[in-house]
Protein backbone atom coordinates (compact mmCIF):
# COMPACT_ATOMS: atom_id res chain seq x y z
CA UNK A 1 0.00 0.00 0.00
CA UNK A 2 1.33 3.50 -0.93
CA UNK A 3 2.13 5.58 1.94
CA UNK A 4 2.93 9.50 2.26
CA UNK A 5 6.37 10.81 2.87
CA UNK A 6 6.95 12.73 5.61
CA UNK A 7 10.05 14.70 4.68
CA UNK A 8 9.30 17.77 6.38
CA UNK A 9 8.22 16.60 9.99
CA UNK A 10 11.84 14.46 10.76
CA UNK A 11 10.80 15.53 14.51
CA UNK A 12 7.78 13.13 15.26
CA UNK A 13 6.99 11.27 12.06
CA UNK A 14 9.90 8.36 12.35
CA UNK A 15 9.58 7.47 16.08
CA UNK A 16 5.28 7.00 15.40
CA UNK A 17 6.48 4.82 12.34
CA UNK A 18 8.68 2.96 14.89
CA UNK A 19 5.34 2.59 16.81
CA UNK A 20 3.10 1.30 14.21
CA UNK A 21 5.90 -1.56 13.42
CA UNK A 22 5.65 -2.77 16.98
CA UNK A 23 2.22 -3.08 16.68
CA UNK A 24 2.28 -4.51 13.36
CA UNK A 25 4.95 -7.36 14.95
CA UNK A 26 2.62 -7.91 18.35
CA UNK A 27 -0.05 -8.43 15.87
CA UNK A 28 1.87 -10.16 12.90
CA UNK A 29 2.66 -12.94 15.88
CA UNK A 30 -1.33 -13.76 15.79
CA UNK A 31 -1.82 -13.80 12.17
CA UNK A 32 -0.27 -16.08 9.65
CA UNK A 33 -1.42 -13.46 6.94
CA UNK A 34 0.72 -11.06 8.74
CA UNK A 35 -0.28 -7.24 8.60
CA UNK A 36 0.21 -4.53 6.01
CA UNK A 37 0.56 -0.56 7.27
CA UNK A 38 -0.83 2.29 6.55
CA UNK A 39 -1.11 5.89 6.34
CA UNK A 40 -2.95 9.00 5.24
CA UNK A 41 -1.96 12.67 5.60
CA UNK A 42 -4.78 14.69 6.91
CA UNK A 43 -3.72 17.90 6.46
CA UNK A 44 -0.02 17.62 7.70
CA UNK A 45 -0.20 15.08 9.85
CA UNK A 46 -0.18 11.08 9.56
CA UNK A 47 -3.59 9.28 10.43
CA UNK A 48 -2.36 5.02 10.30
CA UNK A 49 -3.61 2.12 10.70
CA UNK A 50 -2.77 -1.41 10.42
CA UNK A 51 -5.19 -4.26 8.52
CA UNK A 52 -5.26 -7.78 7.06
CA UNK A 53 -7.30 -10.22 5.07
CA UNK A 54 -7.88 -10.02 1.15
CA UNK A 55 -7.10 -6.65 -0.55
CA UNK A 56 -10.34 -7.01 -2.48
CA UNK A 57 -13.51 -8.90 -2.45
CA UNK A 58 -15.02 -10.91 0.25
CA UNK A 59 -17.39 -8.16 1.28
CA UNK A 60 -17.63 -4.99 2.51
CA UNK A 61 -14.28 -3.97 4.78
CA UNK A 62 -14.26 -3.40 8.39
CA UNK A 63 -13.33 -1.23 10.25
CA UNK A 64 -12.26 -0.95 13.52
CA UNK A 65 -12.99 1.93 15.90
CA UNK A 66 -10.99 1.65 19.02
CA UNK A 67 -12.61 2.89 22.65
CA UNK A 68 -11.44 5.95 24.43
CA UNK A 69 -8.07 6.41 24.52
CA UNK A 70 -7.02 3.12 23.22
CA UNK A 71 -4.98 2.25 20.06
CA UNK A 72 -5.53 -0.76 17.41
CA UNK A 73 -3.60 -2.88 19.51
CA UNK A 74 -6.88 -3.33 21.93
CA UNK A 75 -8.60 -5.07 18.65
CA UNK A 76 -5.23 -8.07 18.67
CA UNK A 77 -7.65 -10.95 20.46
CA UNK A 78 -10.63 -10.25 17.56
CA UNK A 79 -8.55 -10.04 14.36
CA UNK A 80 -7.66 -13.76 14.20
CA UNK A 81 -11.00 -14.41 14.25
CA UNK A 82 -11.65 -12.12 11.15
CA UNK A 83 -9.00 -12.37 9.42
CA UNK A 84 -9.02 -14.29 6.29
CA UNK A 85 -12.78 -13.64 5.73
CA UNK A 86 -13.02 -9.37 5.12
CA UNK A 87 -10.62 -6.65 4.36
CA UNK A 88 -10.00 -5.78 8.10
CA UNK A 89 -8.48 -2.38 9.01
CA UNK A 90 -7.82 -1.34 13.02
CA UNK A 91 -6.68 2.50 12.93
CA UNK A 92 -5.46 5.07 15.45
CA UNK A 93 -6.94 8.02 16.10
CA UNK A 94 -4.98 11.38 16.11
CA UNK A 95 -2.50 11.48 18.76
CA UNK A 96 -3.09 8.15 19.88
CA UNK A 97 -1.00 4.64 19.10
CA UNK A 98 0.99 5.82 15.98
CA UNK A 99 -1.09 8.07 14.75
CA UNK A 100 0.22 12.33 14.19
CA UNK A 101 -1.51 14.53 16.84
CA UNK A 102 -3.55 17.42 15.32
CA UNK A 103 -2.57 20.72 16.07
CA UNK A 104 -5.52 21.79 17.93
CA UNK A 105 -4.96 21.12 21.39
CA UNK A 106 -8.22 19.35 21.88
CA UNK A 107 -9.89 16.80 19.99
CA UNK A 108 -13.86 17.87 18.77
CA UNK A 109 -16.52 14.88 17.39
CA UNK A 110 -16.38 17.06 14.26
CA UNK A 111 -12.52 16.11 13.66
CA UNK A 112 -12.73 12.66 14.69
CA UNK A 113 -15.73 11.70 12.67
CA UNK A 114 -13.80 13.69 9.98
CA UNK A 115 -10.58 11.33 10.17
CA UNK A 116 -12.95 7.98 9.93
CA UNK A 117 -14.71 9.22 6.93
CA UNK A 118 -11.39 10.18 4.97
CA UNK A 119 -9.80 7.04 6.20
CA UNK A 120 -12.93 4.92 4.56
CA UNK A 121 -12.95 7.10 1.47
CA UNK A 122 -9.23 6.50 1.23
CA UNK A 123 -10.33 2.38 1.34
CA UNK A 124 -11.66 2.90 -2.22
CA UNK A 125 -14.11 -0.47 -1.31
CA UNK A 126 -17.39 1.23 -0.79
CA UNK A 127 -19.13 1.81 2.45
CA UNK A 128 -17.74 0.13 5.57
CA UNK A 129 -18.86 -2.00 7.92
CA UNK A 130 -17.79 -0.23 11.15
CA UNK A 131 -17.30 -1.96 14.66
CA UNK A 132 -17.02 0.62 17.08
CA UNK A 133 -16.24 -0.15 21.21
CA UNK A 134 -17.40 2.16 23.44
CA UNK A 135 -16.65 5.87 22.56
CA UNK A 136 -16.08 4.52 19.05
CA UNK A 137 -19.31 3.42 18.83
CA UNK A 138 -20.27 6.60 19.00
CA UNK A 139 -18.07 7.81 16.41
CA UNK A 140 -19.27 5.43 14.84
CA UNK A 141 -22.88 6.03 15.03
CA UNK A 142 -22.08 9.53 14.10
CA UNK A 143 -20.65 8.86 10.27
CA UNK A 144 -23.64 6.87 9.89
CA UNK A 145 -26.28 9.84 10.56
CA UNK A 146 -23.72 12.10 8.74
CA UNK A 147 -22.49 10.18 6.10
CA UNK A 148 -24.79 6.99 5.62
CA UNK A 149 -23.02 6.47 2.20
CA UNK A 150 -19.95 5.27 4.08
CA UNK A 151 -21.60 2.94 6.10
CA UNK A 152 -22.95 0.10 5.18
CA UNK A 153 -23.49 -1.63 9.08
CA UNK A 154 -22.55 -1.45 12.31
CA UNK A 155 -21.42 -3.65 15.00
CA UNK A 156 -21.36 -1.55 18.09
CA UNK A 157 -19.47 -3.06 21.31
CA UNK A 158 -20.57 -2.30 24.56
CA UNK A 159 -21.39 1.82 23.03
CA UNK A 160 -21.32 4.19 24.91
CA UNK A 161 -24.26 6.11 25.48
CA UNK A 162 -24.90 10.29 26.37
CA UNK A 163 -27.61 8.65 28.14
CA UNK A 164 -25.55 6.82 30.74
CA UNK A 165 -22.85 9.00 31.68
CA UNK A 166 -22.99 9.14 35.89
CA UNK A 167 -20.86 11.47 37.51
CA UNK A 168 -19.26 8.62 39.60
CA UNK A 169 -18.24 6.38 36.46
CA UNK A 170 -16.98 9.40 34.87
CA UNK A 171 -15.07 10.66 38.25
CA UNK A 172 -13.76 6.62 37.78
CA UNK A 173 -13.10 6.57 34.20
CA UNK A 174 -10.51 9.48 34.59
CA UNK A 175 -8.97 7.94 37.58
CA UNK A 176 -8.27 4.65 35.87
CA UNK A 177 -7.01 6.22 32.93
CA UNK A 178 -4.39 7.65 35.32
CA UNK A 179 -3.83 4.47 36.87
CA UNK A 180 -3.50 2.87 33.21
CA UNK A 181 -0.79 5.71 32.44
CA UNK A 182 1.35 4.76 35.62
CA UNK A 183 1.18 1.35 34.97
CA UNK A 184 2.32 1.22 31.58
CA UNK A 185 5.07 3.70 32.50
CA UNK A 186 6.47 0.84 34.91
CA UNK A 187 6.29 -1.74 32.14
CA UNK A 188 8.47 0.68 30.04
CA UNK A 189 10.73 0.89 33.31
CA UNK A 190 10.67 -2.58 33.15
CA UNK A 191 10.74 -3.03 29.68
CA UNK A 192 14.17 -0.72 29.71
CA UNK A 193 15.74 -3.18 32.41
CA UNK A 194 15.01 -5.97 30.02
CA UNK A 195 16.95 -4.04 27.36
CA UNK A 196 20.06 -4.72 29.34
CA UNK A 197 19.95 -8.53 29.32
CA UNK A 198 21.73 -10.07 26.01
CA UNK A 199 19.05 -10.96 23.33
CA UNK A 200 18.93 -14.88 22.66
CA UNK A 201 20.62 -15.72 19.61
CA UNK A 202 18.57 -15.42 16.39
CA UNK A 203 15.52 -12.87 18.47
CA UNK A 204 17.49 -9.09 18.24
CA UNK A 205 15.33 -6.36 17.49
CA UNK A 206 12.36 -5.86 15.48
CA UNK A 207 13.20 -3.38 12.77
CA UNK A 208 12.46 -0.05 12.77
CA UNK A 209 11.52 0.13 16.59
CA UNK A 210 14.88 1.77 18.17
CA UNK A 211 13.55 4.74 18.32
CA UNK A 212 10.71 3.69 20.55
CA UNK A 213 11.51 4.76 24.01
CA UNK A 214 11.58 2.02 26.33
CA UNK A 215 11.45 -0.75 23.84
CA UNK A 216 15.22 -0.87 22.22
CA UNK A 217 17.09 -4.06 22.57
CA UNK A 218 14.22 -5.83 23.98
CA UNK A 219 14.36 -9.86 23.04
CA UNK A 220 11.81 -10.08 20.36
CA UNK A 221 9.63 -12.93 20.23
CA UNK A 222 7.31 -13.67 23.56
CA UNK A 223 8.07 -9.51 24.09
CA UNK A 224 6.16 -8.17 21.39
CA UNK A 225 3.17 -7.91 23.28
CA UNK A 226 4.62 -5.91 25.74
CA UNK A 227 6.76 -3.69 23.77
CA UNK A 228 3.67 -2.68 22.01
CA UNK A 229 1.56 -2.07 24.81
CA UNK A 230 4.43 0.23 26.25
CA UNK A 231 4.85 1.88 22.62
CA UNK A 232 1.27 3.19 21.95
CA UNK A 233 1.63 5.35 25.27
CA UNK A 234 5.54 6.19 25.07
CA UNK A 235 5.23 9.76 24.10
CA UNK A 236 3.95 12.54 26.10
CA UNK A 237 2.04 13.67 23.19
CA UNK A 238 0.20 10.17 22.99
CA UNK A 239 -0.62 10.70 27.17
CA UNK A 240 -1.99 13.41 27.00
CA UNK A 241 -4.14 12.67 24.07
CA UNK A 242 -5.92 9.89 26.16
CA UNK A 243 -6.91 12.56 28.47
CA UNK A 244 -7.97 14.76 25.77
CA UNK A 245 -10.14 12.60 24.78
CA UNK A 246 -11.64 11.38 28.25
CA UNK A 247 -12.18 14.97 28.21
CA UNK A 248 -14.21 14.88 25.03
CA UNK A 249 -16.66 12.39 26.05
CA UNK A 250 -17.49 13.84 29.27
CA UNK A 251 -18.42 17.47 27.99
CA UNK A 252 -19.70 16.35 24.38
CA UNK A 253 -23.38 14.96 25.99
CA UNK A 254 -25.09 17.26 25.03
CA UNK A 255 -23.55 17.53 21.46
CA UNK A 256 -24.30 14.03 21.04
CA UNK A 257 -28.21 14.15 22.11
CA UNK A 258 -28.81 17.09 19.72
CA UNK A 259 -27.46 15.04 16.77
CA UNK A 260 -29.58 12.13 17.93
CA UNK A 261 -32.54 13.76 17.91
CA UNK A 262 -31.76 15.60 14.85
CA UNK A 263 -32.94 12.46 12.46
CA UNK A 264 -33.74 8.81 12.19
CA UNK A 265 -31.13 6.12 12.47
CA UNK A 266 -29.65 5.00 9.28
CA UNK A 267 -30.97 2.18 7.28
CA UNK A 268 -28.27 -0.38 7.55
CA UNK A 269 -27.75 -3.55 9.76
CA UNK A 270 -26.95 -2.36 13.70
CA UNK A 271 -26.15 -4.77 15.80
CA UNK A 272 -25.01 -4.23 19.40
CA UNK A 273 -23.52 -6.14 21.82
CA UNK A 274 -23.62 -5.37 25.89
CA UNK A 275 -21.76 -6.52 28.63
CA UNK A 276 -22.68 -7.94 31.58
CA UNK A 277 -20.21 -7.67 33.64
CA UNK A 278 -17.65 -4.98 35.60
CA UNK A 279 -20.36 -2.32 36.40
CA UNK A 280 -22.88 -2.97 39.80
CA UNK A 281 -26.18 -4.48 38.80
CA UNK A 282 -28.39 -1.48 38.64
CA UNK A 283 -26.10 1.19 36.72
CA UNK A 284 -25.25 -1.96 33.97
CA UNK A 285 -29.18 -2.17 34.00
CA UNK A 286 -29.60 1.76 33.06
CA UNK A 287 -26.67 1.11 30.25
CA UNK A 288 -28.15 -1.71 28.89
CA UNK A 289 -31.22 -0.59 28.65
CA UNK A 290 -29.71 3.03 26.40
CA UNK A 291 -28.13 0.68 24.63
CA UNK A 292 -31.22 -1.32 23.72
CA UNK A 293 -32.85 2.28 22.53
CA UNK A 294 -30.51 2.31 19.62
CA UNK A 295 -31.39 -0.77 18.18
CA UNK A 296 -35.34 -0.37 18.73
CA UNK A 297 -34.73 2.85 16.65
CA UNK A 298 -32.85 0.69 13.75
CA UNK A 299 -34.89 -0.23 10.77
CA UNK A 300 -32.74 -3.83 11.11
CA UNK A 301 -31.48 -3.67 14.31
CA UNK A 302 -30.27 -6.72 16.90
CA UNK A 303 -29.56 -6.19 20.42
CA UNK A 304 -27.70 -9.01 22.12
CA UNK A 305 -26.29 -9.26 25.85
CA UNK A 306 -22.88 -11.18 26.29
CA UNK A 307 -22.82 -13.46 29.16
CA UNK A 308 -19.42 -13.79 31.09
CA UNK A 309 -17.94 -10.64 29.14
CA UNK A 310 -17.21 -6.82 30.98
CA UNK A 311 -16.98 -3.86 28.72
CA UNK A 312 -14.11 -5.07 26.81
CA UNK A 313 -16.60 -7.41 24.69
CA UNK A 314 -14.44 -7.92 21.93
CA UNK A 315 -11.57 -9.12 24.26
CA UNK A 316 -13.47 -11.29 26.53
CA UNK A 317 -15.56 -13.11 24.17
CA UNK A 318 -13.94 -12.32 20.25
CA UNK A 319 -15.72 -15.56 19.00
CA UNK A 320 -19.32 -13.73 19.60
CA UNK A 321 -17.87 -10.38 18.24
CA UNK A 322 -16.50 -11.64 15.32
CA UNK A 323 -20.23 -13.91 14.54
CA UNK A 324 -21.70 -10.33 14.88
CA UNK A 325 -19.34 -8.89 12.53
CA UNK A 326 -20.10 -11.92 9.85
CA UNK A 327 -24.40 -11.66 10.01
CA UNK A 328 -24.11 -7.75 9.87
CA UNK A 329 -21.61 -8.09 6.48
CA UNK A 330 -23.62 -11.42 5.42
CA UNK A 331 -26.74 -8.75 5.45
CA UNK A 332 -25.36 -6.33 3.76
CA UNK A 333 -23.78 -8.79 1.07
CA UNK A 334 -27.55 -10.27 0.35
CA UNK A 335 -28.64 -6.07 -0.09
CA UNK A 336 -26.43 -5.59 -2.53
CA UNK A 337 -27.93 -8.29 -4.37
CA UNK A 338 -31.13 -7.95 -4.21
Amino acid sequence: MATSRWSGRTGRAPALTGVQQVIAEALAEQLPGGVRRGELDRDGRALRWLETGPGTGGGPPVVLVAGMGTSSLTWAPLLPELAGRARVVAYDRAGLGASEPDRAPTPTLDTQVADLAALVRHLDAGPAVLVGHSWGGQLAQLLARERPELVAGLVLVDPAHEDFRPRAISVIESLLLRIELVRIGLLRIGLFRAARVPAAPGTGDVPGTGDVPGTRDVPGPGNAAARAEAAVLAHPHQRRAVLAENRLSNRATGQLRRRRAAGPSPEVPVTVLSATLGLPRGLRARFTAAQARITAGAALGVHLVVPGAGHAVHQDRPGVVAEAVRAVSRQVRIARKA
